[in-house]
């Protein structure tokens, strides 16, 4: 009799624990959602407002393997008509000045900007600028969960790829408010 009780307690704290698991994890599942939803508004308005800032998880250069630079604190900013570029560079260099001069580090005027035709689920954005030793453009694909995709190529050196994501926050921009 003790051992029946014993078991069928058991059995209902169970049951009672596993309902709350479930009502936590569907929770964490909608707050997740919304979450990538307002992420997405987000990085679209940014995108709109042309104040945002890529983040590169992964570079890839002409030759040779892509590697993990994520976490380096490597980004390229757009804040209007500028640009604050800090990125790695793996590659061929052509003509460069002696020492390697700015690579792809500098911040300077956008000499251009566009949105060019992408697909329903991304924004196609090419844009230069010209950082005195080099003119450099690239082309940014950015998908609706943020993730992005950037070519550069420049006159001095050989193409070189990036794959991370835009981020809304721009350290000094003012947040938008909820």
């Amino acid at each position: 009799m003790r051992r029946n009780t014993i078991i069928w307690l058991g059995s209902l704290l169970l049951a009672i624990l596993l309902a709350a698991g479930c009502g936590v994890l569907t929770q964490n599942a909608a707050s997740r959602k919304a979450d990538k939803h307002r992420i997405a508004m987000e990085v679209h308005q940014r995108l709109n407002e042309r104040h945002f800032k890529f983040v590169p998880e992964r570079i890839f250069p002409t030759r040779g393997t892509g590697r993990h630079i994520g976490g380096e604190g490597y980004s390229l900013v757009i804040d209007g008509q500028k640009i604050k570029s800090h990125l790695p560079f793996e590659g061929v260099a052509y003509g460069v000045p002696y020492g390697g001069g700015k690579v792809f580090t500098f911040e300077d005027e956008l000499k251009s900007f566009e949105e060019v035709a992408g697909t329903p689920d991304s924004r196609v954005f090419e844009f230069s600028t010209d950082n005195g030793e080099d003119l450099i453009n690239y082309r940014l694909t950015v998908y609706a969960n943020g993730g992005a995709n950037m070519d550069v190529r420049s006159r001095n050196r050989s193409q070189v790829s990036y794959r991370g994501a835009v981020s809304p926050d721009i350290p000094g921009k003012e947040q938008p408010e909820e």
